[in-house]
């Protein structure tokens, strides 16, 4: 639990959505996460997105799994609907709570560890299925609840904190997603709100699943060789006599991705990532060229809503269920008896 509770009182001068309430009322309870974690940033820019877009919140249901970015939805909309998962297990989850009531909006936020390794079938799956919900990646590239391990979408030649090389090749959620048929694709970088906001809004608003994968620093990690303050130096020259940890405060990254051209941002450890928007002329609806235009830009993080295709039916459309959610049909409907079931079964012989 918080050490301190946020207050509930709003400023009277706060503008109210279309459903009468202010930004604070899509707050959450306050973060437990590393200070100036890019996480955070993505909170609040769900926390506007939602709101903009007036969502009530008793209508919105948030799901996650285990690791630092699961932890985010507890930091947004305290009236929603919510459910934490086993670690990769958030679509399995959300796609049981879409079949029951349809009539929720879904935001799952997940992390590169929780997705891409554990849990990559089950996003497979619902990506598949085209699962109408907002499927949030917090990507770091580490495994920052158990010491900054890498994660399936570390670089090949990155170091960890201990200084161990990747040799690994990446996988990468936004050509996994484009592969398989994925029907919205994003990514953007958490310290650009002025770019996240929309395309979060954009994917709240897709038909169906909406992948927004995520660029987010981890201040964890932010230790350097040679430097007699990191982590490493110090834990070498120390006696230990109570098992203890720190970890520093260090400033949020922020930065705005220029509209032509690249923008260079410096994370916490000295390295830096080249980031660029996809030109006026990009065409989002056609996945081939969305493929081949990362492709081509391997030294940069491409930004932007990548692919969007409004035309694919989502996973109840597919089913033809009813127009009234599952959760509301009366119980003689979902459980209609043993004779109307053997009639049922009947009828495939």
């Amino acid at each position: 639990m918080p050490s301190i509770v946020k207050p509930r009182v709003a400023h009277p001068s706060l503008k109210r959505n279309d459903v009468g309430l202010t930004v604070r009322d899509y707050e959450g309870q306050m973060s437990t996460l590393c200070a100036g974690c890019g996480h955070d940033s993505i909170t609040a820019g769900i926390t506007r997105a939602l709101w903009e877009l007036s969502i009530p919140p008793h209508m919105i249901a948030k799901m996650s799994g285990i690791g630092c970015s699961s932890k985010t939805p507890t930091y947004f909309v305290n009236g929603a609907h919510g459910f934490n998962s086993a670690h990769g297990r958030m679509p399995a989850i959300a796609t049981g709570a879409n079949a029951a009531n349809k009539e929720l909006t879904y935001v799952g936020v997940s992390g590169d560890g929780d997705s891409l390794s554990i849990g990559l079938g089950h996003l497979c799956h619902a990506i598949r299925r085209n699962l109408k919900m907002l499927y949030v990646i917090e990507n770091n590239g580490v495994y920052g609840l158990t010491k900054g391990q890498f994660s399936a979408s570390a670089d090949v030649g990155t170091k960890s904190k201990k200084g161990e090389v990747n040799l690994m090749a990446p996988i990468d959620p936004v050509m996994l997603a484009l592969s398989i048929g994925a029907t919205f694709v994003a990514r953007s970088f958490s310290g650009d709100k002025e770019q996240l906001v929309p395309i979060l809004k954009a994917a709240l608003s897709h038909r169906g699943l909406a992948l927004v994968d995520v660029i987010s620093p981890c201040v964890t990690f932010n230790d350097h060789e040679g430097s007699t303050r990191s982590y490493i130096y110090t834990r070498q020259h120390l006696h230990e006599a109570t098992e203890s940890n720190f970890v520093p405060p260090a400033r949020e990254i922020v930065a705005e991705i220029a509209r032509q051209g690249g923008t260079n941002v410096t994370m916490h450890d000295g390295s830096v990532i080249h980031f660029s928007r996809v030109p006026d002329n990009y065409d989002v609806s056609d996945r081939k060229a969305a493929m081949d235009y990362i492709r081509e830009h391997p030294a940069e993080v491409v930004t932007g809503i990548l692919y969007a295709d409004e035309s694919v039916p989502e996973m109840h459309e597919m089913n033809k269920t009813p127009s009234t959610a599952l959760a509301h049909l009366p119980y003689e409907k979902l459980c209609p008896g043993s004779a109307i079931l053997d009639k049922l079964q009947a009828s495939y012989r």
